[in-house]
């Protein structure tokens, strides 16, 4: 099958994925530019999860397109660790951070890699450059907290934490799963100030329920009903589509 010719950084078209004959993605197709923010929104049980799945190689699709850089890389031919290597960071619903090392060697060990970090966090402190950490603890409003113990810190400077983990490896796309699940107010609004800062130099898609946040923003959105795109464009025009309000937000 010839690729297809794409202009955006990340691109699925007609993807199915079925679990044990329930179909999770139905002819999925999604388009982000390079350098777009992206809310995806959608009732449980709409394929958010699985979406994030296929473009990160933890589930491989039924069938079609899931393309990375123009289309110059197939992601259905790379496992995860490799993905991540080409420059897709995911964070998880609920933050994973070393909790007895401090703020600043969970950035490090980030940059070591996921295999052996624990072995290479004394030899890869002389590589890394202090800049780079103090540069992504920075932009999450966490600098003054680098010597800190990360168990310390509060759930959302947590989540905080776990976005810098990603910053400090540069990724071009960043897939953020739910990030103000669990905060106040005050945190929450602090969490779409400093993904509208991160989203000038990095591609965004945030997986996210809480529609204050997804306004606050302010990027185009993708509503996902079992398994496919129901509905797309600004807030305003997903919070006033009726089968949106029917099967989502009227709920």
């Amino acid at each position: 099958m010839n690729t297809p010719v794409v202009r955006a950084l990340l691109y699925l078209d007609g993807v199915n994925v079925t679990f044990d004959g329930f179909r999770a993605l139905r002819s999925l197709s999604l388009t982000v530019e390079t350098g777009a923010m992206r809310a995806i929104i959608g009732p449980n049980g709409a394929g958010k999860t699985t979406m994030m799945d296929v473009i990160t190689g933890k589930t491989k699709p039924d069938n079609g397109d899931v393309l990375f850089a123009d289309g110059t890389v197939d992601l259905t031919r790379h496992d995860e660790a490799s993905i991540a290597e080409l420059g897709i960071g995911r964070k998880f619903q609920k933050p994973t951070v070393f909790e007895s090392h401090t703020v600043a060697d969970n950035v490090l060990l980030a940059t070591a890699g996921p295999r052996g970090a624990f072995s290479s966090l004394w030899g890869a402190r002389a590589r890394v450059e202090r800049e780079r950490i103090d540069e992504a603890l920075e932009t999450v409003r966490l600098l003054a907290h680098r010597d800190r113990r990360a168990g310390e810190l509060s759930h959302g400077q947590k989540q905080w934490l776990e976005i810098a983990m990603l910053l400090a490896q540069n990724p071009k796309l960043l897939l953020v799963d739910e990030p103000v699940a669990g905060m106040t107010d005050a945190e929450t609004e602090t969490t779409a100030e400093l993904l509208r800062e991160i989203n000038r130099d990095h591609t965004v898609v945030v997986v996210e329920h809480d529609m204050s946040f997804v306004r606050a923003l302010d990027c185009r959105v993708t509503c996902l009903h079992e398994g496919s795109v129901l509905a797309e464009g600004s807030i305003d025009t997903i919070a006033s589509n009726e089968r949106v309000i029917e099967v989502y937000l009227g709920r």
